[in-house]
């Protein structure tokens, strides 16, 4: 969508807001990528709460995740989400070698599955609330990313503001993850709470706070964004002779 379809923006010139949604829409995957995500940890969590075993668990959520990726490439489609959800789960299965070489238990190794998300979850909204704190927001490069410079929106103070209030509605979702995830994981970690139920309330929450809380944020956005119209300056062809 160019800013020409909306009133007020000048002709053949595309919009602040059509960018970021645009560059949404491609992150995020669309519905399918977002089942994609959901489904190995889906199965995951019911295949442990139904045999208790970890080794069929993930060879079960591993299995789910080469199908969809199989699919895709028979498809030829992007491959990407199906990418990242088998790299999530490696990295979920590396932290469950290392619970089980730190002599671990089965539930112990169980709940070090869930341990990345949180600290992915942790560390992305961290680094999104420090783009914001530094004035130098991490939508604002999604803008950069068609103007031909990634720094130049930043000259402007209303793409700025509205970077900003689009990156605080990204890292909220994140926020909200830990917020409730990091407890329940150190309860069951620490015996407070019993380990299976732990493990059952980490796999549930990693599917009711993923993608429907990215919805909920998408949504937001899409909100934001239908407010305004920012045109996208396109960077300089270079300084300009002021002699």
């Amino acid at each position: 969508m160019t800013a020409a379809e909306h009133p007020g923006s000048t002709p053949g010139t595309e919009t602040v807001e059509a960018v970021v949604r645009r560059q949404l829409a491609q992150a995020l995957g669309g519905r399918r990528g977002m089942v994609e995500a959901a489904v190995p940890t889906i199965l995951f969590t019911a295949t442990w709460l139904l045999a208790k075993d970890l080794r069929t668990a993930l060879v079960v959520s591993i299995s789910a995740a080469v199908l969809l990726l199989l699919v895709r490439v028979v498809q030829r489609s992007t491959v990407q989400f199906c990418v990242n959800a088998l790299f999530g789960i490696g990295i979920g299965w590396f932290f469950v070698n290392r619970a089980a070489a730190a002599g671990g238990s089965e539930q112990d190794q169980a709940l070090a599955y869930f341990l990345p998300g949180i600290l992915y979850n942790g560390g992305y909204a961290i680094v999104l609330a420090l783009t914001c704190l530094v004035g130098w927001p991490l939508v604002g490069f999604m803008v950069g990313s068609v103007t031909g410079d990634p720094t130049a929106w930043h000259a402007d103070r209303q793409v700025v503001r509205l970077s900003s209030l689009l990156t605080w509605v990204l890292a909220v979702p994140c926020i909200l993850r830990v917020a409730v995830q990091a407890p329940i994981w150190l309860a069951g970690n620490s015996g407070a709470w019993d380990p299976d139920t732990a493990i059952a309330a980490l796999g549930l929450l990693k599917i009711g706070l993923g993608w429907p809380l990215q919805l909920a944020a998408l949504g937001t956005m899409v909100w934001l964004l239908a407010r305004d119209h920012t045109p996208v300056t396109p960077a300089a062809d270079g300084p300009t002779d002021q002699s």
